[in-house]
């Protein structure tokens, strides 16, 4: 009499298999246009907000000359391991940011002056994208006639045009964005920055010419593939592109907090205007 173990079992791997491509795969919810609904709190996980390229573990964002290692730099020494960097397996498509010569130099210079440079150090606005994926929720508030996306990062907030008003106004860390539709695929073009902002703690930067486009595509119910690719001929040799999920809060406690840290640098950039300064 034959077994019929083996038909039973590829039965039962193909039932696997079937739920597997299943899960996750939850449907898109919509809008009554029939848009995908991103309304909600999301978030970035994963370590790109450190150093958007592929990095080992180091020792601090700032280190000085050791006497076999590099070590970190005095100012932050007394950190230890809660100033160290974790690694990443980054978020460039391709490896590598294509920097000029020139810009890679000021690169190197930002990595090494991180303490006196990074803007967010001092509470400045982050810039697009370097917001959304910052250790921190945002949340993107959505109809069929309006988008706006608010951080919890020092209470930055983007208006997303649907209709282009025209060249920005004036230059400002988040500049201007306006969006649209592709099918599902929500893009948003971005431009009137600064120049000031940085991508990451890692003193990787842009010029004020950065054009940025940003692409959010769901990935079913809680999940979109988010992807941003920079243009700026003053800075790099050619656009590049970042790519990576963004996860919906599903705790219904979740809310977005309030770090408005201007009142959290006040010592650091007026302290010393003290008649008698804090030692």
């Amino acid at each position: 009499m034959k077994s019929h173990r083996p038909r039973s079992l590829a039965l039962v791997l193909l039932l696997v298999a079937a739920a597997g491509r299943g899960h996750g795969q939850a449907p898109v919810p919509r809008l009554a246009s029939g848009k995908p609904d991103f309304n909600g709190l999301w978030q970035a996980l994963g370590n790109a907000h450190w150093d958007l390229e592929a990095h080992e573990a180091r020792a601090a964002l700032q280190l000085q000359p050791g006497q076999v290692i590099p070590v970190p730099a005095s100012p932050v020494r007394a950190l230890g391991a809660v100033g160290a960097v974790p690694s990443g397996w980054g978020v460039v498509v391709g490896g590598e940011i294509p920097y000029t010569a020139t810009a890679r130099a000021q690169r190197d210079e930002n990595r090494a002056k991180y303490l006196e440079r990074d803007p967010e150090i001092k509470c400045y606005l982050p810039g697009v994208p370097r917001a959304t994926y910052q250790p921190f929720p945002f949340q993107i508030v959505q109809s069929d006639k309006h988008v706006m996306m608010v951080y919890e990062y020092a209470g930055a907030v983007r208006e997303i045009y649907l209709a282009d008003p025209g060249p920005a106004e004036v230059d400002s860390w988040m500049g201007q964005s306006v969006g649209r539709w592709v099918a599902d695929t929500f893009v948003v073009e971005s431009t009137g920055f600064n120049g000031s902002a940085w991508f990451d703690r890692a003193g990787n930067f842009h010029g004020s010419s950065l054009r940025v486009v940003e692409r959010f595509s769901p990935a079913g119910r809680d999940h979109i593939w988010y992807q941003a690719t920079m243009t700026d001929p003053e800075t790099f040799t050619r656009p590049w592109t970042i790519r990576m999920p963004l996860y919906r809060h599903i705790d219904p406690n979740a809310r977005l907090g309030q770090f408005k840290c201007v009142e959290f640098v006040e010592e650091l950039m007026y302290g010393h205007l003290r008649k008698k300064p804090i030692q």
